[in-house]
């Protein structure tokens, strides 16, 4: 049968959990290294952990399912996932990337990838002239985040789409802060799609994991080989991890998004609020492209305070909410992007983009959405 996303997450396309030993309804943590071969040249299908295990094969045919995908990686985290993505260029290749991008990203492509012959060049890929006008003769992909890191930045995928096309590109999508329930790029034409597992797809801020999927048999192919060949696989048990944190997935979303909605637009109503980044919020420049290619806006709210003061006090005073890195799960947590996800991206870019010592990004979690905003309410506008 042709299932729904919210039963794939649970059931993938199975009616049944066939092949798990006794009738198991969860999947089995096969914590082994290595597995017996029947005889010579024969296999259970599965011959080294590194390569292959059957937990983690759920999870990737799990995910797989809910990207469209033809084939998907699971690794020991998202920047495992983007270096083997990057892995599938050549020294000398040159990509164009969304300028709003996470600091990991940028720290990875400005030593790891620049050692390896790589150059990258960082536009506003919600401006397609400007994107197109960064391609190169050697350009050889788009590597885009919509919505951006932490800016919330909109790019229209069909327009990178015919971009790509016209000049023979490869079209990468991180599609972390919506998660397939909200966004599949390979539907607008994405020939592969990275996640940082760790955040909505765990959603328990418990483990951590990275996806890459593609939707081309050849990229598969590659990538497969690499895999087990650089050894960025994702564990037995982190892999049941994010298998249960996945059957949740819909409805978590539904209620981060629902709340944060709602503190956006109290966010809005406050005088030492400046600017609130939402992307459901109708006033968002992004806002009509974004529904167009989504069913929904997610739970990432990023902020503009009226001083570095106020900034900072709200990280001190927050109490229901923490202050901590990461993002998507069920607790909220609030970040200073300066000093945590983005040190690393240089001076310069952050104070054009706005990524100052006024700017906070908020993950908004499940909580109950009165305490959250009476938490932001004591925190902004309490006594000392």
């Amino acid at each position: 049968m042709d299932y729904k996303f919210e039963t794939r997450c649970i059931h993938r396309d199975n009616e049944h959990e066939e092949g798990h030993p006794y009738g198991s309804v969860c999947t089995p943590i096969y914590q082994t290294a290595t597995f017996y071969h029947p005889g010579i040249g024969q296999t259970t299908g599965f011959n080294y952990t590194r390569e292959s295990n059957p937990t983690r094969t759920e999870l990737e045919d799990i995910v797989t399912s809910l990207e469209e995908a033809k084939d998907t990686v699971a690794c020991a985290n998202g920047m495992a996932a983007i270096v083997l993505c990057m892995e599938l260029f050549e020294s000398g290749d040159h990509i164009v990337c969304s300028e709003d991008l996470y600091g990991g990203s940028v720290r990875m492509f400005q030593t790891t990838g620049e050692k390896r012959g790589l150059t990258f060049t960082y536009v506003n890929t919600a401006d397609a002239a400007a994107t197109e006008a960064a391609i190169k003769s050697n350009t050889k992909a788009l590597y885009i985040e919509t919505p951006s890191n932490p800016t919330m930045q909109i790019t229209d995928l069909a327009k990178m789409k015919s971009l790509a096309d016209k000049y023979n590109l490869l079209v990468i999508v991180d599609n972390t802060f919506l998660s397939p329930y909200f966004q599949k790029p390979i539907r607008f034409g994405a020939d592969l799609v990275i996640h940082s597992g760790t955040k909505f797809l765990g959603g328990h801020n418990d483990t951590l994991a990275g996806f890459l999927s593609t939707s081309r048999d050849d990229l598969a192919a590659k990538i497969r080989y690499l895999y087990k060949t650089v050894g960025s696989c994702l564990a037995p048990f982190d892999s049941y991890l994010l298998i249960r944190g996945i059957k949740t997935l819909p409805i978590r979303m539904e209620r981060q998004q629902e709340n944060a909605l709602a503190i956006a637009k109290w966010l809005q109503t406050q005088k030492k609020i400046k600017q609130v980044y939402y992307i459901g919020l109708e006033d968002h420049p992004g806002y009509e492209i974004n529904k167009k290619q989504t069913t929904g806006f997610g739970s990432m709210i990023s902020i503009r305070t009226d001083s570095e003061a106020t900034a900072r006090r709200v990280l001190e005073r927050i109490r229901l909410i923490t202050y901590a890195e990461s993002l998507g799960g069920v607790e909220s947590l609030m970040t200073y992007p300066m000093l945590q996800t983005h040190g690393d991206v240089p001076v310069e870019t952050r104070e054009r983009l706005g990524i100052t010592e006024d700017f906070l990004r908020f993950s908004v979690g499940i909580e109950n959405v009165d305490d959250l905003i009476a938490d932001l309410d004591q925190a902004l506008n309490g006594e000392d």
